[in-house]
């Protein structure tokens, strides 16, 4: 009966937890749209509401199952360039260059995936069987890369400065389906969906080589096959553009530039400022509106994912995953596929990451390889689920919201700090060493950008030394949580 109360309690002192927790970080948004202006909160916010949905992915695979995955940025970069194959118009002038080499190239690997795995199950286990599954991959990779270097001149010499790769398949344009209403939100939706959908299937086949291994070494396969993958992205121009960066991408929302020529936009802003309004008011209210239609886009992506994984974790198989990771030993002798519930978590885990990764692109209607930095945003997600709380949807939502909202807002800040206290009388109290102090004021400015570096390293350690188990801990009957 005691268990049952302290347990009851637990969970009330939870959600009272939460809705503090979460009505400070909306105070929070409103004052920096009160100071700072609403188009910067809503920019703000829709970066927030994309990294609370990689945080929930992070938590289901390290809260739900204890996997340590170093390779986020990899699975983000992944659903990020599903978007762009998935949206942008197909460059005819390079498939038309090409001629028939890509479909060579195609058709060669898909042959010799399809030989090898037949090979694999038709043919017993021994030797032989062995040596026609290498064979086949030696000639398929010789033959395939044949049809590479023939096809990938042809086609990144299209226009190369705007061009230079095959596109994508324009799903916002396709003559039947553009014609539905709201296809372009439906469209979007659609791609969000690919992009976790490619992410889950590398992350089946990455966790099929490492799901084996140790957890340090987890981290360290997951790392170096996202560095793989970013390296892939970066140099692999016919398909991405490399560094070149893919821009304007379709988006699912009409763009501030279309909003302003419409005629219904105009009279709406019109009465808004009842008949009297400037340029500047009329460019600021669109950009204000399309952030808006963003905003309720990405929150609606959030609920569903933030509701599934709610469902997720509070079933027998949510039950079940914690006993996973609890203790391993105890969870085999119960009869339980260890490995075979990590590669689930994984993929399910992965594949939210590649989602926040499309909407990511869409967002910003660019793709740039160059910015998927494996080791510095992978630390940012990881304090994200560490500082809201892992093992608990709403603490890793929090953190999303929170991590990015200090990181955001500790560049300005911090400049504006510095400026003010390099230019205070107390700085300079000193004549005889004005120079110096001089030298030190222009120095504390210039690097004041990298104070969000040790900004991020102050909360975190706070946190830890604070509320170990993260602003908003895992609440499990039996267990106190600190």
């Amino acid at each position: 009966m005691s268990g049952s109360r302290s347990s009851v309690r637990a969970q009330g002192d939870q959600k009272a937890r939460i809705g503090l927790a979460y009505g400070i970080m909306a105070v929070a948004l409103l004052l920096v749209g009160a100071y700072f202006g609403w188009n910067y909160m809503l920019s703000i916010l829709l970066f927030c509401i994309v990294s609370a949905i990689m945080s929930l992915g992070v938590n289901i695979q390290w809260g739900y199952a204890g996997l340590f995955n170093a390779g986020i940025m990899g699975f983000t970069a992944l659903g990020g360039l599903t978007a762009v194959l998935v949206s942008y118009m197909p460059v005819t002038e390079a498939w038309v260059a090409a001629g028939v080499w890509p479909w060579a190239f195609f058709a060669s690997m898909l042959i010799s995936i399809i030989i090898g795995v037949a090979a694999l199950r038709l043919m017993p286990k021994g030797r032989n069987r062995l040596w026609v599954v290498g064979l086949v991959a030696f000639v398929g990779f010789f033959v395939s890369r044949w049809f590479y270097f023939q096809a990938t001149p042809l086609i990144e010499a299209v226009n190369p400065a705007g061009t230079g790769f095959l596109g994508g398949l324009g799903i916002y344009d396709w003559p039947i389906l553009s014609l539905i209403p709201g296809w372009a939100l439906i469209g979007s939706l659609i791609v969000f969906l690919l992009g976790g959908v490619v992410a889950a299937g590398a992350a089946f086949l990455i966790g099929k080589l490492t799901l084996g291994l140790r957890a340090d070494y987890l981290a360290i396969a997951t790392l170096g096959i996202s560095e793989i993958v970013i390296f892939f992205l970066k140099n692999e121009e016919w398909l991405t553009r490399g560094v070149k960066n893919v821009t304007t991408l379709p988006r699912p929302i009409t763009q501030p530039v279309d909003l302003i020529e419409a005629a219904w936009f105009q009279n709406f802003v019109n009465g808004w400022f009842g008949g009297a309004y400037t340029d500047e008011q009329l460019r600021s209210a669109a950009s204000l509106v399309v952030k808006l239609g963003y905003v309720a886009l990405f929150s609606l992506v959030l609920l569903v994912i933030f509701v599934l994984a709610q469902r997720a974790l509070n079933s027998p198989w949510g039950r079940m995953m914690r006993a996973i990771r609890d203790n391993e030993v105890s969870a085999n002798a119960m009869g339980k596929n260890i490995v075979g519930r990590h590669l689930e978590v994984f993929v399910l885990g992965s594949a939210v990451v590649g989602i926040a990764g499309a909407m990511l692109t869409t967002v910003v209607g660019q793709f740039t390889p160059t910015e998927y930095i494996p080791l510095r945003f992978t630390f940012l997600i990881w304090v994200m689920v560490i500082v809201g709380g892992s093992g608990n949807n709403f603490g890793s939502v929090l953190g999303g919201f929170l991590i990015w909202f200090v990181w955001i807002l500790a560049e300005p800040l911090g400049g504006s700090f510095m400026n003010w206290a390099t230019t205070s009388a107390i700085f300079f109290v000193l004549p005889s060493i004005q120079d110096l102090n001089a030298t030190l004021a222009q120095h504390l400015v210039d690097v004041a950008p990298q104070i969000r570096l040790m900004l991020m390293g102050i909360v975190l350690l706070l946190v830890l030394r604070f509320s170990p188990s993260g602003i908003l801990p895992e609440v499990v009957p039996g267990r106190v949580s600190k």
